[in-house]
């Protein structure tokens, strides 16, 4: 990002902050939350609200705002990333850099649940709520929704994430939940990325709400991905998480998509910040997929 670009976003948040909802009520809306291949690729940025920085072995890799800005602007040029998965802030900042023209928008929910914190099961909703969503003519929200059985702070999360859900739907509007379930190792909360954990996530994350009606589903890559699709009939985004190996992980996605109910892909580091550096390219060889 040049200089003057990034001084001007600051300037607009100082001297002129109604310019946000200004830009957001003249911009153009996607007709559809997927694309013409019937599928949908959200590109995901949501990661720094959570204190999650690091990627790739980097530490601090998403720390630096202009950086992503100009990785998030890379990836949605192509016409084959319909949209993007974010915070308030990074979205405004995308708004008044004229990026979210004709994209599908999904506006962060609950990030209270900090990376590495003692409470971070307690996923608090502390991002955008339905209401910012529909004035800002956003498309859906998105929570995640992590499942201690261990932990009884899963059990307001799981009640805040009804509400969303609810409040959502009220308004016509998606809300893709992120279930998984979890437990604490070492002081460290980790996912179960076992097919009979993603299938248990599912079915919990599927009842949630008054109804389903808006209701879509972020899932991890399991071993046996079609029990995975058949737990449930709501739509299944595949998301991306921490990837090693980009080419292998590109073929899982591949055969994933070839499920019904399995709509699309919202990834975010993985793209954002390849090994080699090219996210234009990464970006172009995931929507080859669709």
């Amino acid at each position: 990002m040049r200089r003057d670009e990034l001084a001007g976003l600051t300037r607009t948040r100082l001297t002129d902050p109604a310019a946000i909802r200004k830009a957001a009520d003249a911009r153009p809306r996607a007709s559809s939350p997927v694309g013409p291949s019937g599928k949908c690729f959200i590109i995901a940025a949501d990661h720094p609200a959570r204190g999650a920085l690091a990627t790739g072995g980097d530490p601090m890799a998403m720390a630096d705002r202009a950086d992503l800005l100009d990785r998030l602007r890379t990836a949605l040029a192509n016409p084959g990333c319909n949209g993007v998965l974010g915070t308030a802030d990074i979205l405004e900042d995308l708004l008044l850099l004229g990026a979210l023209d004709g994209k599908v928008v999904f506006g962060s929910m609950n990030r209270g649940g900090l990376a590495g914190a003692a409470f971070e099961i307690d996923d608090r909703f502390t991002g955008m709520n339905a209401d910012a969503i529909a004035r800002m003519g956003f498309d859906g929200g998105k929570t995640l929704t992590r499942i201690d059985f261990h932990d009884d702070r899963t059990a307001p999360t799981l009640e805040a994430t009804a509400h969303a859900i609810d409040a959502l739907a009220e308004r016509g509007l998606i809300a893709m939940i992120e279930p998984f379930i979890s437990r604490r190792e070492g002081g460290k909360v980790v996912n179960d990325l076992t097919t009979e954990g993603v299938v248990k996530s599912v079915a919990i994350a599927s009842g949630l709400g008054s109804s389903s009606a808006y209701t879509w589903l972020k899932v991890p890559t399991a071993p046996d991905m079609e029990r995975v699709a058949a737990a449930s009939t709501l739509p299944m985004v595949i998301l991306g998480g921490e990837v090693d190996d980009l080419e292998a992980q590109r073929a899982r996605w591949g055969a994933s998509l070839a499920l019904p109910n399995v709509v699309g892909l919202t990834v975010g580091r993985s793209l954002l910040y390849p090994a080699d550096g090219d996210v234009a390219g990464a970006v172009d060889a995931v929507v080859s997929l669709l």
